[in-house]
């Protein structure tokens, strides 16, 4: 089994669209963080304008640590489309290039052989999520040091100690690989049903973005099922800037994001074992 995964990570990283997405975020995270050095002093005053008139703040509030924040808020919306990008072709790719038949003649079992190319699938979607982590907040800590973390959101404003935010953003990281795992089990999926990448590109996104529309509808029957939808839970990582930390809230949306990806990958390697290779 390690030899095949071997084998599908091997394809996954010959190919010149596996590395968009780490060039992507190689480019836009230090130009976020030069920008950040050029207006960040101005952005985290108007952030702060109607504290600082009951308030005064000191210490290295402009850090690694909020930057990292920042760029984690922008980006973990904008991944899913990177990560269908390789994801959508790990089946479709092969039909593509019409080796459908050699791959599923080989003396392994069809199961070894989807359950293969779905972990190298994970493990690439979790290596851009950590590429993310170490230019984000590796850079971050670099350009702009360590101190406190101010987070403002719409019910308070917490400022986390130095030492109460390193933690956070570690387990906040693993709940977003978490999530962008399902779209990959998503994209995966998708891939299993046609001959062509760029299906499961479009049908991944749109059924994202379908799915965020429906839950911001205020209607009962959408509000019903809007917490069984993935994309409800694909911000989960947030809860770990709250203070006090909803730790039951993080294990159900977890459970939530679990079971889709178990979900996901046990359908499409039942439409796998079923594939008619002849036709």
């Amino acid at each position: 089994m390690i030899t095949l995964i071997r084998i599908e990570l091997y394809k996954i990283y010959k190919k010149w669209r596996t590395y968009i997405g780490f060039i992507a975020i190689g480019v836009l995270v230090p130009l976020i963080q030069i920008a950040m050095l050029i207006e960040g002093e101005r952005s985290l005053n108007f952030m702060t304008r109607n504290l600082q008139q009951s308030f005064v703040f000191v210490g290295n509030l402009l850090n690694g640590y909020l930057i990292s924040y920042i760029v984690l808020n922008s980006l973990v919306i904008h991944i899913p489309f990177l990560i269908a990008l390789v994801a959508g072709d790990l089946l479709a790719g092969e039909a593509t290039a019409g080796t459908y038949r050699m791959l599923i003649t080989r003396p392994v079992s069809r199961m070894k052989i989807v359950s293969s190319k779905f972990l190298a699938g994970i493990i690439y979607t979790n290596s851009l999520v950590l590429w993310l982590a170490a230019i984000s907040l590796g850079l971050g800590v670099i350009l702009f040091g360590v101190g406190e973390l101010i987070v403002i959101n719409s019910a308070q404003i917490i400022i986390f100690a130095k030492a109460d935010v390193l933690w956070r953003f570690l387990l906040a990281y693993g709940c977003a690989s978490l999530s962008m795992s399902v779209v990959a089990s998503l994209a995966f999926l998708f891939s299993s049903l046609v001959e062509n990448a760029i299906g499961p590109i479009v049908t991944t996104m749109a059924v994202i973005i379908i799915f965020i529309i429906i839950s911001a509808i205020d209607i009962d029957f959408f509000q019903n099922i809007r917490p069984y939808l993935f994309t409800n839970h694909m911000m989960v990582w947030r809860n770990f800037f709250n203070d006090p930390v909803d730790v039951k809230e993080i294990i159900d949306s977890c459970l939530v994001l679990l079971g889709h990806i178990i979900g996901f990958f046990a359908l499409t390697a039942f439409i796998f074992k079923r594939k008619d290779i002849l036709s």
